[in-house]
């Protein structure tokens, strides 16, 4: 896939993450779109990962500007939609902000807390699902089934064609990271630097112990768990099989993005996941 897919592919990552499973702060945490930030005298420091260096497929030659990013939305989406193996994404971006909404959720995915009210996705259906009919509470493995509708999308679409869509389409996203709240950022290193810390990831396999909290809600048993970033979470709870897809994904299109050809890696091993004792000893802090 191309950057694009990349950025489609985080996007619906973080969506995957406030399908309300308990435990997940919804007030907002994080900056959300704003105005122009004020111009600084000061020079920029060059880009880690210029998107001059990706690796992309021929385009037809077009001449024709993009819009500005306050009238974006509609173009952005239809080409977005237009994809081969990306219909459907259409009906659940939000229909405005799309490209701010986008920047901000990936520039919170290595944080660990991120606000609902920033996500460039819909409201997803269904309910997050516990197990407990053990001793201790466990994430329900019938919970993975309902990210499978994504993870086709994710399987469909070709990470070269997303690069070469992102490529064509960065000038607003650099534009809606400066108007963030970094002047003098680079959205593109934020994106690799957002990758980098979801591809680091335990391989977590079920059973997935939780530990409920006074407020009803649920966190991981695991406390090291616990302090992941939000993309480290997702990767958590979407399942093992989920998990190396979507990794494997995001290798593609990370190697992409920095100019290399992409490489196909096998499942690493997995790491059996905290016991029902851990549980319990967890619940007792």
């Amino acid at each position: 896939m191309g950057a694009i897919v990349v950025i489609v592919i985080v996007a619906v990552a973080a969506w995957w993450y406030f399908t309300r499973m308990p435990g997940v702060d919804f007030t907002r945490h994080g900056p959300e779109p704003s105005g122009p930030a004020a111009a600084s005298t000061a020079p920029p420091p060059p880009p880690e990962h210029p998107i001059s260096e990706a690796q992309t497929q021929p385009a037809p030659a077009s001449t024709a500007p993009l819009p500005p990013l306050d009238a974006s939305d509609d173009v952005v989406a239809k080409a977005l939609a237009s994809i081969p193996g990306a219909e459907g994404l259409s009906e659940l971006l939000l229909a405005r902000g799309l490209v701010p909404h986008i920047v901000a959720t990936v520039d919170a995915l290595p944080r660990r807390s991120i606000g609902a009210s920033i996500l460039p996705m819909r409201t997803p259906k269904g309910v997050f699902m516990v197990d407990s009919s053990g001793d201790h509470p466990v994430l329900d493995t019938k919970d993975y089934t309902r990210y499978e509708p994504y993870m086709k999308i994710v399987e469909a679409v070709d990470a070269r064609t997303l690069v070469t869509w992102y490529v064509h389409w960065y000038p607003l996203f650099q534009d809606a990271y400066r108007q963030l709240g970094y002047p003098q950022g680079y959205f593109n290193d934020r994106l690799i630097e957002a990758i980098n810390d979801m591809l680091a990831a335990p391989n977590a396999r079920p059973p997935v112990a939780l530990v409920a909290r006074p407020d009803g809600h649920y966190a991981f048993a695991d406390p090291t768990w616990e302090t992941l970033s939000v993309g480290q979470k997702l990767m958590i709870r979407i399942g093992p099989e989920h998990e190396r897809l979507l990794k494997n994904k995001l290798r593609s299109i990370r190697a992409l993005l920095l100019g290399q050809a992409p490489q196909f890696h096998t499942a690493a091993p997995t790491q059996p996941a905290p016991s029902a004792s851990a549980a319990s000893a967890a619940s007792s802090h």
